[in-house]
């Protein structure tokens, strides 16, 4: 017996009928087509309505039709968000409040242009608290959707990194404070359901563990080839 739609289903289906039609429209020079894609961006986004009473779904379609590119820029990817668990000799954890939501989370950011994913967890690390640090590991790379921490595609990748030196400054625009904390005196509200919060201290406190990552799930691409 199925299952019943979440909330957070019609938004991963929605987003994922979008993709397939913006890529589409950037792609097919048949006035036939980019019609038809055009109205399955209108579905997907009654579907994102839907689940998300908050948004008028035209001003999601509009949105939609707005990134449409052209050729290779039009082909719709995940965005990609680069984090960093960093740690100290004290096996306390670097924290990060941030401005715009008063939560505390690790540093994260978007990943940059010209930098690879580890230079860009550095970078972030630094320019969010001042602190300089260096990579260790990859915890995670997971599906930002799938996991149901964000309602837009991103790819979130995760690494542990020590702290070497710098001084404890939070980022001006973009953090409220920052900080050292125990296991035991993690401050509040932490981001998320604090899933991470096993990961991270398992990752300073030395223990070997496997990477995180999406299980795969059924195999539709074996499907269409059929």
């Amino acid at each position: 017996m199925s299952k019943s739609a979440t909330g957070q289903d019609l938004l991963n289906w929605a987003e994922t009928l979008a993709g397939i039609a913006r890529t589409g429209l950037g792609f097919t020079e048949s006035l036939y087509e980019k019609e038809r894609y055009e109205e399955i961006l209108k579905v997907a986004s009654e579907m994102y309505g839907a689940a998300d009473g908050n948004v008028d779904p035209e001003d999601v379609a509009l949105e939609w039709m707005r990134m449409v590119g052209s050729g290779v820029a039009g082909y719709v990817t995940p965005k990609a968000a680069i984090g960093a668990v960093v740690g100290n000799d004290a096996n306390e954890i670097l924290l990060v409040q941030r401005a715009d939501s008063g939560v505390w989370l690790y540093p994260t950011g978007w990943a940059d242009i010209g930098y690879s994913p580890v230079e860009v967890a550095m970078k972030e690390v630094y320019e969010e608290t001042g602190i300089h640090c260096e990579p260790v590991s990859l915890i995670s790379i997971v599906d930002g959707m799938r996991q149901g921490f964000t309602r837009i595609p991103l790819y979130s990748m995760v690494f542990y990194c020590r702290a070497v030196g710098g001084e404890l400054m939070p980022h001006p625009l973009e953090t409220s404070d920052c900080g050292w904390f125990a296991r035991d005196s993690l401050p509040q509200p932490l981001a998320g359901l604090e899933t991470w919060v096993d990961d991270a201290f398992a990752a300073i406190e030395g223990q070997v563990t496997e990477v995180k990552y999406d299980q795969p799930r059924a195999k539709p691409w074996e499907e269409e080839s059929k």
